[in-house]
């Protein structure tokens, strides 16, 4: 792991720890009488609670039993399963192609109904042209250093878009307007990308939000570009990392930024017409 990603997964598990503490401290309960009702030596609460040691399904439901909160149990697994396969590098993830990681995502987009998107880097991959994509996978490669597959990954990329007309998935994609005028490639790779976009956004099975330049924030403020997956996973783009959320009490804050982000946005004619408007620009 990168120092960025084991430090994250190093001030999780503390996070975990702080948590179970608390909910000893709740039920009045000393860590020597925690470890007694549950047959542990008690350096074992010390390592729990102090992050040294990833806590089992078992140990946390020997917590939450012993300390009346079983209503705590099902987020408190989900977190510690989620903690080391949370950070996963690019690099990682690329190493063996840009093709291979394009391919890696599939069975979570086929088993997924119900896609949320939030972008305030780049187009959404599902709405992505052809010569955009290809722009922004060349970026990456340049970046990062990883092996030259491009038309194999942009291949790929393209394929996925199928689902957009297939089975009965539903869309809600949103963008901040200033993706529409970060020019990704060149101007002729930029119209080619929003004129696909408005195709794209017509589809029966997509939505399209766009939140303007100048609009009054409220509580929607601009953060890090997510997708989320039905109401099971979120996947989150970092410069360093990416970071897979499953605890359900952090999906369901996804879903409300995703809300009040939505409620900011506008659809149909009138964001079509921020997107001519940023076609327009170009010339």
């Amino acid at each position: 792991m990168s120092s960025v990603s084991s430090s994250s997964v190093k001030q999780a598990r503390q996070a975990l720890g702080r948590r179970l503490r608390e909910i000893r401290k709740d039920a009045g309960l000393t860590s020597r009488e925690l470890a007694r009702r549950a047959g542990w030596h008690e350096s074992k609460c010390s390592r729990l609670e102090n992050g040294h040691t990833l806590p089992s399904d078992a140990d946390i439901r020997a917590y939450t039993a012993h300390c009346a909160a079983r209503g705590e149990t099902a987020d408190l697994i989900a977190t510690a399963r989620g903690i080391e396969g949370a950070y996963i590098q690019w690099r990682r993830m690329e190493r063996a192609g840009l093709k291979r990681a394009q391919q890696s995502v599939a069975p979570l987009f086929e088993r997924t109904r119900r896609f949320r998107v939030y972008q305030s880097w780049v187009i959404p991959g599902l709405l992505q042209s052809d010569a955009y994509t290809r722009a922004v996978l060349s970026t990456v490669a340049q970046l990062r250093d990883v092996p030259n597959d491009i038309d194999d990954a942009v291949a790929v990329r393209m394929d996925r878009q199928r689902i957009l007309r297939s089975g009965d998935r539903r869309f809600a994609m949103l963008v901040e307007e200033w993706v529409l005028r970060t020019v990704i490639g060149d101007s002729d790779t930029m119209a080619g990308a929003l004129g696909h976009l408005i195709s794209v956004a017509s589809l029966p099975s997509v939505s399209l939000g766009v939140i303007p330049l100048g609009t009054p924030r409220g509580a929607g403020w601009p953060v890090e570009s997510f997708t989320m997956y039905d109401d099971a996973q979120v996947n989150v783009e970092l410069v360093s990392a990416h970071l897979t959320v499953t605890q359900p009490g952090e999906i369901a804050e996804y879903s409300k930024t995703f809300a009040e982000l939505s409620a900011i946005a506008l659809y149909g004619v009138r964001a079509r017409a921020l997107i001519t408007a940023a076609i327009d620009a170009l010339a």
